[in-house]
C-alpha cells in the first residue's frame, strides 16, 4: 500500500464497513470526515479523538498533543485530558524519553489539559519514536459542531493560513534541504516559529459559540484533504477561490523552492469552517487577533476550483505534499 493517509474509498471498504455494532448513546460514529466520536452523557457530550505523529521525529510530543486536541476543538469541545501511547526504538536513551515526556506535559499544561495515562513500550521494529494520543473533551449539547453539517450557500472560511504545520516541519526537520533549494535563512528562521501557531482551540470554541454549520481542522492532506472530507461527509459540493488562499511569505517561498502546492500541505493550526454570515464571523475572529479569510462557498453537488479566472473540476491526489517530498529523500525512501 502507498505511504500516507489511506484514501477514503479504501478506508471505507477495508476498515469502516466492518464496524457494524452501534450503541444508541453514541451520536457520531466512525466515518469519512469524522475526526472525533461523540458520546451522549445525558447532559453534556463526551468527545473523543485519536491521532499519531508519523511525519516527523522532532517535537513529536508537542505536535501530538495539539493535533489531537485540535480535533476536539473542531467539534466545539473543550479538551480535558489525553492518553498517550509511546512506541519507542531500542536506541532511545532515558534522557531522550524524559525530554519527550516533558515536552508532552508542558504542552498539555499550556492548554489546560491533563495527561490521564497511557502506555510506553520499547520495540525492535520501531526505528524512531511514534507518539499516539487519544484526547477527550466536553461540549454542551447545543454547541456541538459536526464535520457533516455544511449547507449549500455557506461561506467557506480558513483561519490563519494554509500549509502551517508542513511549513514548520520542513523548516525544522529539513532546513539543509531548504538551503540547498535556495530558501532564505530568514524564511527558515521565521517558519520554525510556526510551531506557536499550531493550536486551533481558541477559534474552534469561538466558532462553536457563533453557531457555524461545520468545522474540520486541516491536517494531513492539507486544505484539499479537509475540503474533500467535509464535502463528502455532508454530501455537498463547493467552489474554492484558489487565488484568495492565505499563503504566508515563508510558506510560499518554501513551496516554490520545493515545487509543492501549499493547499495540499498538512496544516494543523488552520481551521476550516462553513457558516452563514461569514463576514460577521471574520470580524469576531479578528477581534481575538485570529486572522481568517473567506476562500469559497458550499454548493449543491459540483466541486470546483477557480484559479486565475478559470473554473476547473476539483481533483486531488490523496497524497499530502509533505509525504510526497519526504518520499523523494534518499534517507526516507
Amino acid at each position: 500500500m502507498k505511504v500516507g493517509k489511506m484514501p477514503g474509498h479504501k478506508l471505507e471498504e477495508i476498515i469502516l464497513n466492518r464496524i457494524g455494532f452501534r450503541r444508541k448513546d453514541v451520536l457520531v460514529h466512525a466515518g469519512i470526515g469524522e475526526d472525533s466520536a461523540v458520546v451522549d452523557l445525558k447532559g453534556g457530550l463526551l468527545v473523543i479523538s485519536s491521532d499519531p505523529i508519523t511525519g516527523t521525529a522532532k517535537n513529536c510530543g508537542y505536535l501530538a498533543v495539539h493535533v489531537s486536541c485540535n480535533d476536539l476543538a473542531a467539534s466545539g469541545a473543550e479538551p480535558v485530558g489525553i492518553q498517550v501511547i509511546l512506541l519507542l526504538p531500542e536506541t532511545i536513551e532515558e534522557g531522550e524519553l524524559a525530554e519527550l515526556m516533558e515536552e508532552i506535559v508542558t504542552t498539555t499544561a499550556s492548554i489546560n489539559v491533563e495527561v490521564l495515562g497511557g502506555h510506553t513500550e520499547i520495540l525492535s521494529i520501531v526505528k524512531k519514536p511514534i507518539v499516539c494520543v487519544t484526547a477527550v473533551g466536553k461540549v454542551e449539547r447545543d454547541k456541538f459542531v459536526s464535520s457533516d453539517g455544511a449547507l449549500p450557500g455557506d461561506d467557506i472560511i480558513v483561519t490563519k493560513g494554509v500549509g502551517i504545520e508542513g511549513t514548520y516541519i520542513l523548516a525544522n526537520d529539513y532546513s539543509e534541504l531548504l538551503r540547498e533549494k535556495g530558501v532564505s535563512e530568514e524564511a527558515i528562521r521565521n517558519a520554525v516559529e510556526y510551531k506557536q501557531k499550531l493550536s486551533v482551540i481558541e477559534e474552534g470554541l469561538l466558532a462553536a459559540d457563533f453557531g457555524v454549520h461545520a468545522m474540520h481542522d486541516i491536517t494531513e492532506g492539507g486544505l484539499y484533504g479537509a475540503l474533500d472530507e467535509i464535502s463528502k461527509a455532508a454530501g455537498v459540493g463547493f467552489e474554492l477561490y484558489y487565488d484568495k488562499l492565505p499563503v504566508s511569505r515563508e510558506t510560499r517561498e518554501i513551496a516554490e523552492a520545493l515545487k509543492l502546492d501549499p493547499a495540499g500541505l498538512i496544516s494543523s493550526g488552520s481551521m476550516l469552517i462553513t457558516c452563514k454570515d461569514g463576514e460577521k464571523l471574520l470580524s469576531l475572529l479578528r477581534e481575538k487577533n485570529i486572522e481568517a479569510s473567506i476562500i469559497g462557498r458550499i454548493k449543491g453537488k459540483e466541486r470546483s476550483i477557480i484559479k486565475n479566472g478559470s473554473r476547473k473540476p476539483f481533483v486531488w491526489s490523496n497524497i499530502d505534499e509533505l509525504w510526497r517530498i519526504m518520499e523523494q529523500l534518499p534517507f526516507f525512501s
